[in-house]
C-alpha cells in the first residue's frame, strides 16, 4: 500500500518515527519514504541517509523535558512508529535497577508521554505502532527487559480501547532476534541470541514492511494486536 490511502487534498500523510537513525527505526522509515510518507525521525544520532521528505530531530527521548519540547515543535502528523529501545540484559542476583529504570523510561513512559501530547493532534484515522518484543513472553536473562515489552502491549491495547471510537488503530510489532546493532551491543554480550528454526534472524526491512502494512488502508480494522515476527521460534 501507499502513502496514497492517506492522502486527503494535496497533502501527503506524515509521520514520526523514533530510533529513525539505526536498526528497525531506520528501516522503518526508508520504507515509508518510499511508499510517499513524509517522515520526522527523533533520535540521538544522526542519521546517515538523507532524504527531501525525511526531516531529523535530533532529541535523546528518554529526557523528557527534550521530548516535550520536541513534541511540541511538531506539525500535523497521520502515524506514530515508536521504533527507538534498547536491551540490557542481567540475570536474578545481578540485576542493575537503573537499567530497569532506563528501559522503562524508554519503551513504556516515552510512549505513553507521546500517545499523551499526540493524540489530541491527530485525525480520527491516525495509526500508531509500538515496537515491542517477542522477549515480553519471558526470558530468561531478560526480565527487566521483557517486563517493558509486557507493559507495552497493554498499555497498546489500553489506548486502542479508548481509541476506537476514533477509528485511531494501536498496535505492536513484536520481532524476535533481528539483525540489528543491539544484537551486537557489547551489555549483551552475557545472554546470546539464540537462532530461529527458519535458519536466519529476521530482516529489519521485514519488520518495516509489516508497519507499513499497519499504517495502510488494509490495516484500518486491525487494532489491539501484538504481531509477533520471530522466524517460527515461537512454535
Amino acid at each position: 500500500m501507499s502513502a496514497a490511502d492517506f492522502e486527503t487534498g494535496e497533502r501527503a500523510p506524515r509521520a514520526l518515527v523514533t530510533g529513525a537513525s539505526s536498526g528497525i527505526g531506520e528501516a522503518i522509515t526508508a520504507r515509508l519514504l518510499e511508499e510517499g510518507w513524509h517522515v520526522t525521525g527523533f533520535s540521538r544520532g544522526k542519521p546517515a541517509f538523507s532524504h527531501p521528505r525525511f526531516s531529523h530531530v535530533p532529541v535523546d527521548i528518554s529526557d523528557r523535558a527534550a521530548l516535550a519540547a520536541a513534541l511540541e515543535g511538531l506539525g500535523p502528523l497521520d502515524a506514530l512508529v515508536h521504533a527507538a529501545g534498547v536491551l540490557r540484559v542481567g540475570t536474578l542476583g545481578h540485576l542493575d535497577p537503573e537499567n530497569g529504570k532506563a528501559m522503562w523510561r524508554l519503551h513504556v513512559d516515552a510512549a505513553e508521554q507521546m500517545v499523551e501530547a499526540l493524540v489530541p493532534r491527530l485525525p480520527d484515522g491516525a495509526r500508531i505502532v509500538f515496537i515491542g518484543s517477542r522477549t515480553a513472553a519471558g526470558s530468561a536473562g531478560r526480565a527487566q527487559y521483557a517486563a517493558t515489552k509486557a507493559a507495552l502491549v497493554g498499555m497498546a491495547r489500553s489506548f486502542a480501547i479508548e481509541l476506537a471510537p476514533r477509528r485511531i488503530t494501536v498496535n505492536v510489532v513484536a520481532p524476535g532476534a533481528t539483525d540489528t546493532p543491539m544484537l551486537k551491543d557489547p551489555n549483551r554480550a552475557s545472554v546470546a541470541p539464540k537462532m530461529p528454526p527458519m535458519g536466519r534472524l529476521v530482516k529489519p526491512e521485514e519488520i518495516a514492511a509489516l508497519t507499513a502494512f499497519l499504517l495502510s488502508a488494509g490495516a484500518a480494522s486491525l487494532t489491539g494486536q501484538q504481531i509477533v515476527v520471530c522466524g517460527g521460534a515461537s512454535l
